[in-house]
């Protein structure tokens, strides 16, 4: 973890909740695949308003506001009092049950609509299993992933 560029990170959403009007804790995790912003204290449920959309605006922020040539391969997932982390869990725990439906049946399952970050965690996911591929379908925002087997 390069200290200056994630002292770069907490203060600038410091900075972004603060105009928000909120004064939260911001701590950094670093994970094998990213680094997870924690945000923790009183008013930090406001973040989970409209089944998070508000995390993830500032997820998108964070990233655009940290240049790539800055940050290299390192992706910052912003959390609110462990909200993304479940929701993660029953993201990949649906893959898991769709991976399962396509080997068994040998038929494409579909899941979606999703936002970017949703489906880098399904096609992480799917990656675990050699036996299967997934391709993102659409040409919006939101968009379908296919799980389905390899040929």
């Amino acid at each position: 973890m390069t200290q200056a560029l994630d002292a770069r990170v907490i203060d600038f959403i410091t900075d972004v909740l603060g105009a928000m009007g909120l004064t939260l804790d911001v701590a950094l995790e670093e994970t094998p695949d990213a680094v997870r912003v924690n945000i923790t204290g009183e008013g930090a449920d406001v973040l989970l308003r409209r089944q998070g959309e508000t995390l993830d605006a500032l997820q998108v922020i964070v990233n655009t506001a940290i240049r790539r040539d800055e940050r290299g391969d390192r992706h910052y997932i912003v959390d609110a009092l462990g909200f993304r982390k479940d929701k993660d869990e029953e993201l990949r725990k649906v893959a898991r049950g769709l991976m399962q439906m396509a080997k068994d049946s040998g038929v494409p399952q579909e899941m979606g609509p999703l936002n970017p970050y949703a489906r880098r965690q399904v096609h992480l996911t799917v990656a675990e299993d050699p036996t299967l591929v997934t391709e993102s379908l659409g040409d919006d925002f939101l968009k379908i992933v296919v799980i389905s087997r390899k040929s």
